[in-house]
């Protein structure tokens, strides 16, 4: 790590000094202004590996997992051969060089490029740069925080596009038998399968703001929202309401999804009536799944559940709770069932509704697959049309219902 703080921070120095001489040269205010920005990128980028060196300056070496200890005396460690081929994205030095490539189109040093590539099936050359994995795991810690509220529910997987997975049905029947029969010899159930196609999928980033964005932190910060904020959203759309052409199937589009039952609004708002036409009707075997409902649709229909008297009985009858104002997490429970709160772009609430509209979903999460085989990759081109340059943050993506058994759609009367 020293090596390479040391390393990067020799380079940072010519490049300063590179900057400094043609900015002072040239007479272009807008080139000042471009290599101004650079070169306060890497000033401050210069102090942060100098903390950085401080930090192992006032650290006691210790070893990483798995090392083994070669002289005592000198305590150096050699750590597993794992660790030591290739670069790592998470490395500092990849990090300033992603950064560089977001911000300035800067390509990414053919050194890193030639090892990342020894140890991933992926060229860089082929996908731009790999965004490094500080930024995908501030990507993932976000789902819980702004959109994603289906999204983080749903089984994910990582396989090749094309793989098909089986689906098995594991069921035998018992049998009474004596001393003149025998049990028939039982097979296991047909086997299924679900595909995964390799959607791509692709957000756009607005290049010249993030540039304005002087400090590796602050950088890596701000690009997780804009990827987390983007894709979440556009996963929980297509978790529900995914075309499934070049793009992943959603529930509503899925026609292997046939259990349903119709709520008049009435009935909406009758206890009763979702005992005995919704919850009557589950197997034992999925009665604990969850629901999933536009907020506006709660607060009209289900939080207004009333005695002949008018007199609340949401909460007694259906143990109705709601977080509707958990900007984090908006959720709730209904006959201690999670629901999970949506906005009406995702499912369509009530009163805005056609006849025949699904306004609801009841569903076991684990049924529904995401299939992330890629990881993101920024890309980098000159758009002719608008004279300017486009970074785009592209992944490989594809979701389906695999037992359409345990989800229903919930539809307007």
């Amino acid at each position: 790590m020293r090596k390479l703080l040391e390393k990067r921070l020799a380079a940072i120095a010519a490049q300063i000094t590179d900057i400094t001489a043609r900015a002072e040269a040239s007479n272009d205010a807008a080139e000042v202004r471009d290599l101004t920005g650079k070169l306060a990128a890497l000033k401050s980028e210069e102090q942060e590996i100098r903390a950085a060196l401080a930090n192992l300056d006032s650290e006691p070496q210790t070893p990483p997992a798995n090392a083994t200890l070669v002289n005592a005396g000198a305590q150096s460690f050699t750590a597993p051969s794992a660790q030591r081929g290739g670069v790592n994205t998470e490395s500092l030095e990849y990090r300033e060089a992603f950064r560089a490539y977001v911000c300035h189109g800067t390509p990414i040093p053919a050194e890193l490029r030639a090892e990342l590539r020894a140890g991933n099936a992926n060229s860089t050359a082929d996908t731009g740069a790999a965004i490094p994995m500080t930024v995908m795991n501030e990507v993932i810690n976000t789902v819980r925080k702004r959109y994603g509220n289906i999204y983080s529910k749903v089984k994910k997987t990582s396989v090749p596009g094309g793989v098909k997975i089986p689906i098995g049905s594991l069921q035998a029947s018992f049998r009474w038998i004596n001393e003149s029969t025998v049990s028939p010899r039982q097979k296991v159930g047909p086997l299924g399968n679900v595909m995964f196609a390799a959607n791509v999928g692709e957000i756009r980033i607005a290049t010249t703001w993030l540039a304005n964005i002087l400090t590796l932190s602050a950088f890596e910060a701000k690009l997780s929202e804009i990827i987390a904020v983007a894709y979440l959203q556009a996963m929980d759309e297509a978790i529900v309401a995914g075309s499934g052409d070049g793009a992943p199937l959603g529930i509503l589009n899925d026609a292997r999804v046939t259990n349903n039952v119709t709520m008049t609004a009435a009935k909406m708002n009758n206890w009763k009536n979702w005992r005995t036409d919704f919850f009557a009707k589950l197997p034992l075997g999925y009665r604990a799944g969850e629901f999933i409902f536009a907020s506006s649709t709660v607060e009209s229909y289900l939080q207004t559940m009333s005695d002949d008297n008018n007199n609340p009985v949401f909460y007694q009858a259906t143990g109705l709770v709601v977080e509707d104002g958990d900007a984090a997490e908006p959720r709730g429970r209904f006959f201690g069932r999670e629901i999970s709160l949506v906005e009406p772009d995702i499912l369509p609430d009530f009163d805005t509704a056609s006849a025949g509209d699904v306004i609801g979903i009841y569903w076991q999460p684990e049924e529904y697959m995401i299939n992330e085989n890629f990881g993101f990759a920024i890309r980098r081109y000159f758009d002719e049309e608008t004279n300017e340059w486009v970074d785009k943050a592209l992944t490989v993506v594809d979701g389906k219902v695999v037992n359409p058994a345990g989800i229903w759609l919930i539809k307007k009367g």
